[in-house]
């Protein structure tokens, strides 16, 4: 039985060794290496040729976040599972902007872990059940503020505002990059960037990346599946 190759990614000895004795257990994963933080975890992936990273977020040097959207863009056969003390909106949907397949916290039984790693190998994305809920409550929310029935014809009607190099920011900052990596990107000036980033909050209403963020999801946008 070909068992599945995983990379733990955690800025604490402890954790990973723990996690290393736990998911051991199972015959169907490999622990086949570790690293302590987002850029090792970058530079030991082609050596260790994972097809899970658990990918903890809060790290030094490079954290887990940047550590995905890396991963994301240079190998895509990797898929990155969020492990994290962080019970929090943001880092939810920010890490699945990343490009994370799963999320799921570090108070989560050892099996639900395991499930979940089984899940993203497998093709599927896995959110752990109590933070999924998040992504309902924003569906509600929306309906009850007018949207209703025809959200799919507002969210296109509120894209068609947006002009096509405000389609191209507004993906960049739902996949998480700072607006000096989007001039970089597009070969803009940072002022420009802003600008355009102001005009694209004015036009949906909106007040935050993270507001971006998840309209980027509803819409198809970009797609963390």
């Amino acid at each position: 039985m070909k068992k599945i190759r995983v990379m733990l990614v955690d800025d604490h000895d402890v954790v990973r060794s723990g996690l290393k004795s736990l998911l051991g257990m199972d015959p169907q994963i490999e622990i086949v290496g570790e690293a302590a933080n987002g850029a090792e975890a970058l530079a030991r992936i082609p050596e260790f040729g994972p097809e899970v990273v658990v990918m903890d977020i809060s790290m030094p040097t490079m954290d887990g976040m940047e550590a995905t959207r890396r991963i994301s863009a240079t190998f895509p056969e990797c898929l990155v599972l969020a492990l994290t003390v962080h019970e929090d909106k943001q880092y939810f949907f920010e890490m699945l902007a990343a490009g994370a397949k799963g999320y799921i916290t570090k108070q989560a039984a050892a099996e639900e872990l395991v499930s979940a790693i089984k899940a993203v190998a497998s093709g599927n994305v896995y959110l752990q059940p109590a933070l999924a809920r998040w992504l309902l409550e924003d569906y509600q929310r929306i309906n009850k503020s007018g949207m209703g029935s025809g959200e799919h014809a507002l969210t296109s009607a509120d894209l068609a505002t947006l002009s096509k190099r405000e389609l191209e920011i507004l993906e960049l900052v739902a996949e998480g990059l700072t607006t000096p990596e989007i001039g970089r990107k597009l070969d803009l000036s940072p002022k420009t960037v802003s600008r355009h980033r102001e005009r694209i909050m004015n036009k949906l209403n909106m007040h935050s990346a993270t507001e971006l963020v998840k309209f980027a999801i509803r819409t198809g946008l970009i797609d963390v599946r």
